[in-house]
């Protein structure tokens, strides 16, 4: 049931139908709810977009990330800091094509702004952690050495991600981050971008690049993992149906069982040729 508090052409608060009224940030908001008894391709394809583009915004540091690195851009709108880092990421931010949409991790954004970027810079992996160097000097007319790098690694394997909002100052030039263990190897995505000190501008984030691989997606997991249950099980039938031939001096001896045999393996070979998740 819905209220509403404004009279018959005021707008209303709750639930009519299948649609749901309620009020964000000052603004009037109307969203049908229900699940579709069928999708059209190109919802299919929005669908997974926005699945894809969640995944990579849902780890809490990732979060914690966005959630400085989109306020600015942010305030005075209707919009959320979430709401502008999936709007872009969702747009710019994807590659391949349905049902093999994935993040490209080299034009993502974890924060926009007009503060000047991270300039000249590298990243080193040792065997204690990571070394992060930039251009220390600001641009000319400016003086922000006071600016605070703000560092994301992004672990797409893991689903999750460390962030270091205070790193290191503008005028520092570097910054270390000890790694051991696991985390050491782990593929991972890093990030960086200054704020100023006064939290008043940010600046646009920049790819560091990749480290230790690109981490396999979850569909691409399921695949592999498809595909060896059915190898598992061919490499079982094969060897039945070669066991026949050598049983009968490699000549066809037609029964039932076999008819049924060879129609499994020619079925299960034919699947193997064309199923994604094989290893390369």
């Amino acid at each position: 049931m819905a209220i509403s508090k404004h009279g018959p052409y005021g707008h209303p608060n709750g639930k009519i139908g299948k649609l749901v009224h309620y009020m964000l940030k000052g603004q009037p908001v109307t969203r049908m709810v229900g699940r579709r008894i069928k999708s059209s391709q190109k919802q299919l394809v929005n669908c997974q977009a926005m699945s894809v583009t969640m995944g990579f915004l849902r780890p809490k540091n990732v979060l914690k990330f966005i959630n400085l690195g989109f306020e600015l851009e942010a305030r005075g709108t209707v919009k959320n800091p979430h709401n502008l880092a999936t709007s872009y990421n969702k747009k710019f931010a994807l590659k391949g094509e349905y049902p093999n949409l994935k993040i490209d991790y080299s034009k993502a954004m974890v924060s926009q702004g007009s503060l000047s970027a991270p300039r000249d810079t590298k990243l080193v992996k040792t065997e204690a952690g990571l070394e992060f160097s930039w251009d220390p000097s600001p641009l000319e007319g400016e003086n922000h050495l006071d600016d605070i790098a703000m560092v994301l690694l992004c672990y797409p394997g893991l689903e999750d991600a460390m962030s270091y909002l205070n790193a290191a100052k503008r005028e520092d030039g570097k910054y270390f981050i000890a790694l051991s263990g696991t985390l050491h190897d782990e593929p991972m995505e890093v990030y960086m971008c200054f704020k100023s000190a006064d939290g008043k501008s940010i600046s646009n984030s920049v790819y560091f690049g990749n480290l230790n691989g690109e981490a396999e997606t979850e569909e691409e997991k399921y695949q592999k993992k498809k595909y060896l249950t059915l190898k598992t099980r061919f490499d079982q039938v094969e060897a039945d149906y070669l066991a026949h031939f050598e049983r009968h001096g490699n000549v066809v001896v037609v029964t039932r069982a076999f008819r049924n045999l060879e129609t499994e393996y020619l079925a299960l070979k034919s699947k193997l040729d064309n199923l994604p998740g094989k290893p390369s």
